[in-house]
Parts: structure tokens; C-alpha cells; sequence
């Protein structure tokens, strides 16, 4: 699970402290298309993780879940950004995301069994939390393109409905 210094890290860089930021500090399309493939990737890669130390149905049943739907919604990202014309732009938000995720997983990798279920779920819901209050709060109000927003908004839907479902599995794992 996330410890709470790198929950509160990530979720502020998501948040690019954002009662706070000035209208220029707003991440541009570019780095919120960047900001939205990474954190997809992020959580494919977690549910790979869970597929293959797992032994819980639940569990499981989640994580092909995420891969099947965030790997979708990615597709649709990079057929829109192709579309657009638009390269997504790496950017310290991205950057940060991905560095917590490694930590992540080298944590989830030493786990096994039911501590490693605990802790994958714990993890998947408090980054559906983070990431549904970045698409929320900042993601989705800065993009710029309707296009993008339109996808953003979709996501955040699907997204939703995974924190649910991760709530669900993790309240059964207790």
C-alpha cells in the first residue's frame, strides 16, 4: 500500500496544488494526455502484478478487470493524440507518478498471499481515489480540446466504478 507521505506527495503533484496555482500553472493538453497514458499504464502494470501473484479469484477477477479497461481507454488516448496531432509531453507530474509506482511495486512484489491481496487492493483503491480526484479537480478542467475532455470524463466514469469495485474487494478481504 502507498505510504501516506507518498499518497500525499503524488496527490498534491496531481493536484498541482490547485486552490493555489495560477491559471498558467494549469498542466497544458500535451501533459495531461501525458499525465493520464501514465497513470493508465501504471495501473495496468499493478494488475499484471496481482495476476500473477495472486491465488484469490476476487483479487484476480479485479486485476483483469483493470488491464482489460485501462488498456482500452489507452488506445483510445493514443488514437486521439495521433488524431490530433498532439505529442503527449512527459512532465514532473507523470515523472512522479511513475517513480511512486515503482516504489509500489517493488513493495507488492515482496509480498505474498493474503498480505499481498491486502495490500494490492489497499493500493488500487487509494489510486483510484488519487487519480479520480485529479481527473475531477484538474485533469479535466484544464484540457483545452472538447475531444480530449470528452475522453477524460469517459475515463473518469470507468474509473469510478473501478474505486467501487476495488472498495468492494477489499472490504471481502478483511
Amino acid at each position: 500500500m502507498f505510504t501516506r507521505s507518498t499518497v500525499a506527495v503524488a496527490t498534491l503533484l496531481l493536484m498541482g496544488a490547485a486552490p493555489l496555482a495560477q491559471a498558467a500553472d494549469k498542466p497544458t493538453d500535451p501533459q495531461i494526455a501525458h499525465i493520464a497514458y501514465t497513470a493508465g499504464v501504471i495501473d495496468v502494470e499493478a494488475a499484471k502484478l496481482a495476476i500473477e501473484k495472486s491465488r484469490n479469484k476476487e483479487v484476480v477477477d479485479f486485476a483483469n478487470d483493470m488491464v482489460r479497461d485501462h488498456e482500452a481507454v489507452n488506445v483510445q488516448a493514443l488514437d486521439l493524440v495521433k488524431k490530433l496531432k498532439v505529442t503527449p509531453e512527459d512532465n514532473a507530474t507523470s515523472q512522479a507518478l511513475s517513480k511512486a509506482a515503482a516504489d509500489e511495486r517493488v513493495k507488492l512484489a515482496k509480498l505474498d498471499g493474503a498480505a499481498f491481496d491486502k495490500a494490492y487492493v489497499d493500493n488500487e483503491v487509494a489510486y483510484h481515489k488519487q487519480v479520480n480526484g485529479a481527473l475531477e479537480t484538474v485533469l479535466i478542467p484544464s484540457a483545452e480540446n472538447a475531444e480530449l475532455k470528452s475522453l477524460l470524463e469517459t475515463g473518469l466514469k470507468i474509473f469510478q466504478g473501478h474505486q467501487q469495485h476495488a472498495e468492494h474487494v477489499a472490504g471481502m478481504l478483511k
